[in-house]
């Protein structure tokens, strides 16, 4: 049914922003000025003027978004809140009908179209887009994806990459704004990473640079968002701190973890990706960097992490040489914890090029814009949220840590959750 749509889209010679009228452009101002009273959260409590049903949950915003990488850690919340906001999804799948079912119920019954896609197969990305408004890109991968396969001499078996950082970071996000351009898709919004730099020890970093100048190119207006290193419940910052003590009795930290990193908290950068797709055009060819309030050298958030979960492990001072030696054995885990190019990136500052108040002193139209100042979000501060995750990581959880007058009455000196009545102490 869509590749209909897709061919009429290919075939046409007039994109719907050239056939904007003065009138509707006024009206789309008027409507943005209504929204940046709401600036606290991703959910937009107004209807729009061409929406049907009383706005957000339960209504037709009247807005078509592709989603390729939605079932990443942060995708998972970008499609959160675009079925928030009533919008269509157009959701991206490479696996079978339920390896995303996850993501059903964020959009509301019929809002939401699961489509299958091979990275390699373009006409299968273009049925994926279809008759799309706004295309989001949220690809990637932080470890080079690996497989065994036959081989005709011993030991006959034989490790093969299947997608590469380049093919991750490079090929497909041009492959999605070359599509973009030629099906005459309104908006295009694809995430980096602040750690994208052409000079970076990692190709993981180098790559995502790499990645930005090809969307550039093929599809110029489009907005660029990098986030920092992200934090929340399924993140790989903090849990894996926790993961690794779990595992191992010495957490390394990558000559001494002395690199600065500043995480963003992924609701967050979800927020800012929603008020982008509720307003695209104003935020066309623009890069937006999210970072948290504080920045952290990895001991201090290891440190942070042992504080909540109770854990001792032994943090050993590991030169990037030796981190990078034992990661190249470690990194044949399936979802590694150690590969080499994550040390080599862990060895390196993660934090925006500016201080908050340098961005808000820019001026001219090819200035950066962030998360506080143009969208009005407050970032929000790890310390606040991360023991709703972290605690579980507790031997026995955080009850063990509450002595109650229970314990005392029976004989014996167990600990035990203190209820309302009793006297327990923390």
């Amino acid at each position: 049914m869509f590749a209909g749509v897709t061919r009429s889209r290919l075939a046409a010679t007039v994109s719907r922003r050239a056939r904007a009228t003065p009138a509707a452009s006024a009206a789309a101002s008027q409507v943005g000025a209504t929204r940046t009273q709401f600036v606290g959260s991703a959910n937009l409590p107004y209807r729009r003027a061409d929406e049907a049903g009383p706005g957000g949950r339960a209504s037709n915003a009247g807005v078509k978004v592709a989603v390729f990488g939605a079932g990443g850690f942060l995708g998972r919340y970008v499609c959160c809140d675009l079925g928030t906001n009533g919008v269509l999804g157009y959701i991206g799948q490479r696996g079978d009908e339920f390896e995303l079912r996850h993501l059903r119920p964020m959009f509301d019954l019929g809002r939401s179209r699961f489509v299958f896609f091979s990275p390699r197969d373009r006409d299968s990305m273009a049925e994926v887009i279809a008759d799309a408004d706004v295309v989001v890109n949220l690809i990637g991968k932080y470890y080079e994806t690996k497989a065994l396969a036959n081989q005709d001499k011993f030991p006959f078996l034989e490790y093969k990459t299947n997608f590469t950082f380049q093919e991750c970071n490079v090929d497909i996000p041009r492959t999605v704004a070359e599509l973009c351009t030629e099906m005459q898709v309104d908006n295009l919004v694809h995430v980096s990473s602040l750690a994208a730099s052409p000079d970076s020890q990692s190709e993981w970093a180098r790559t995502k640079y790499a990645g930005e100048q090809a969307v550039r190119e093929a599809y110029p207006w489009a907005t660029i968002v990098r986030p920092a290193q992200l934090f929340g419940p399924e993140d790989r910052l903090l849990n894996w701190f926790a993961n690794v003590a779990g595992r191992f009795p010495v957490v390394p930290l990558v000559d001494g973890g002395h690199a600065l990193t500043q995480p963003v908290h992924m609701a967050d950068v979800a927020h800012t990706i929603a008020k982008i797709v509720d307003e695209p055009e104003k935020y066309e060819g623009k890069t937006v960097d999210c970072f948290g309030p504080q920045d952290f050298t990895y001991r201090e958030l290891a440190e942070f992490v042992y504080d909540i979960t109770g854990q001792e492990p032994v943090l050993a001072d590991v030169p990037k040489s030796v981190a990078i030696a034992s990661a190249k054995v470690l990194q044949y885990q399936g979802a590694p914890s150690f590969t080499p190019d994550l040390m080599q990136l862990w060895s390196e500052d993660y934090v925006p090029p500016m201080t908050q108040e340098e961005y808000d002193a820019q001026t001219g139209n090819d200035k950066i814009l962030t998360m506080k100042k143009d969208f009005g979000i407050e970032a929000t501060p790890m310390e606040k949220v991360a023991f709703n995750w972290l605690h579980r990581f507790r031997s026995g959880g955080h009850f063990q840590l509450v002595e109650g007058y229970q314990g005392a009455q029976a004989g014996h000196s167990g600990k035990m959750f203190a209820d309302d009545a009793g006297s327990g102490k923390l």
